[in-house]
């Protein structure tokens, strides 16, 4: 058994998790930072699944967590990637309503991304719409310039570099399964019994986050709940019928977005995704299943509360996961000329999102500090974009 000391460990090798150790190098250069990810590469799960959008903070509660760290991560993400030549693009996207109703949701979000402070967004009428992407049929849109794409894989694994530069180290297959205190110093221990000490440790455990906060004796009042997302790709020869970011109004009762359409940072475009509760954490095929993961959802007094008021949102979701002409129906609403022959079934990502007792959706980041470290216990999107600012925050927890 080999005992390690370093200055800072973070658990995770996300884009929260490499963030974090790139920040902290940046504070204490001399610093001596390990970075740890049970898998064998980093951006293995919501890093490496996302949309690979870079978010403008359009949609986000002004004064938020989510708000604040999204305009200003928003502009540290493109600062770092212009200066390491991560490969990224400011496209822009069209937020398109389906009717009167959703025209009127519209222009709240559009104050709400003035209050935020956007720059440039407009309204869009329907010969402008047609300029920007002419399969779109509507009379009205939404422009929102801001908002881009970004290779956030190749974002994650180059702030590892940076932060294990000189004295630092990034392990994969790296599994914690305890953690404590020993001689006024934190520590945890591996799977394969390996101890790590640590002056200070920062969890960045997304889909696990809720489990190493509980060893650390956080109270379990929110619980990582995972929702499935389905993607459909267009096919090679159907690609110039989207030529950047296509969204529709969301739902403003849920914080998903809704199927939309995403032209990637590899010129490849996506479609979606749906939202449906995932029996396996980290199952990405429509049919994985994970009895522990499964009974901890289920178990969970939110869990079922969130299903009982919402059960009719979560059984049309699960129909588009399932039938292709559900789903193609759907995406007509915005782009109405669209084929089933277009589609091909793409790839599929897990949400963490943290549900509190009372069957909430925690809308907001969520950053604790336990006796042994401090968790980041919900960040879903747009914390990508906002990875760099959340960092900060973290920091200012030590």
């Amino acid at each position: 058994m080999r005992n390690n000391n370093y200055d800072f460990t973070i658990v995770g090798g996300g884009i929260i998790g490499a963030s974090t150790a790139y920040k902290l190098k940046l504070n204490f250069p001399r610093s001596k930072i390990l970075v740890i990810e049970k898998e064998i590469q980093s951006s293995t799960h919501q890093t490496g699944r996302n949309s690979g959008v870079i978010h403008s903070g359009l949609y986000y509660t002004p004064g938020s967590l989510k708000a604040k760290t999204c305009i200003n991560g928003y502009h540290q993400l493109l600062k770092f990637c212009f200066e390491e030549n991560i490969n990224h693009e400011i496209c822009g996207k069209l937020v398109v309503p389906k009717n009167k109703l959703e025209l009127k949701q519209l222009e709240l979000i559009a104050k709400r991304g003035s209050e935020n402070g956007l720059d440039g967004i407009r309204f869009v009428d329907r010969k402008e719409v047609k300029k920007m992407e002419p399969y779109i049929y509507s009379t009205e849109a939404l422009h929102v310039p801001q908002t881009g794409i970004v290779d956030y894989i190749g974002m994650t694994k180059r702030l590892i570099s940076r932060a294990v530069a000189d004295k630092g180290s990034f392990r994969t297959n790296a599994k914690v399964v305890d953690m404590g205190i020993t001689s006024n110093k934190s520590f945890i221990r591996l799977l394969n019994d390996e101890i790590i000490f640590s002056e200070k440790i920062i969890f960045c455990a997304g889909l696990q986050s809720d489990r190493l906060a509980k060893l650390d004796g956080l109270s379990d009042d929110i619980q990582i709940v995972p929702f499935r997302g389905d993607y459909y790709e267009l096919k090679n020869k159907s690609r110039f019928k989207v030529k950047n970011l296509i969204y529709p109004v969301p739902n403003p009762d849920f914080p998903f977005l809704g199927v939309h359409f995403t032209r990637m940072i590899d010129g490849t475009v996506e479609c979606g995704p749906n939202a449906v509760f995932s029996f396996a954490r980290e199952g990405y095929d429509r049919t994985s299943f994970n009895l522990r993961d499964s009974l901890s959802s289920l178990s969970f007094e939110g869990t079922r509360k969130l299903f009982t008021s919402n059960w009719r949102f979560g059984l049309k979701e699960y129909k588009l996961a399932f039938l292709k002409y559900k789903y193609l129906a759907e995406l007509r609403k915005i782009m109405p000329d669209l084929q089933a022959s277009d589609l091909v079934r793409g790839r599929s990502g897990i949400r963490a999102q943290a549900v509190d007792k009372k069957g909430n959706l925690v809308d907001d980041f969520v950053i604790k500090k336990g006796k042994i470290g401090i968790h980041v216990l919900n960040a879903p999107s747009p914390a990508a974009t906002a990875s760099l600012a959340i960092a900060d925050e973290i920091i200012t927890h030590l």
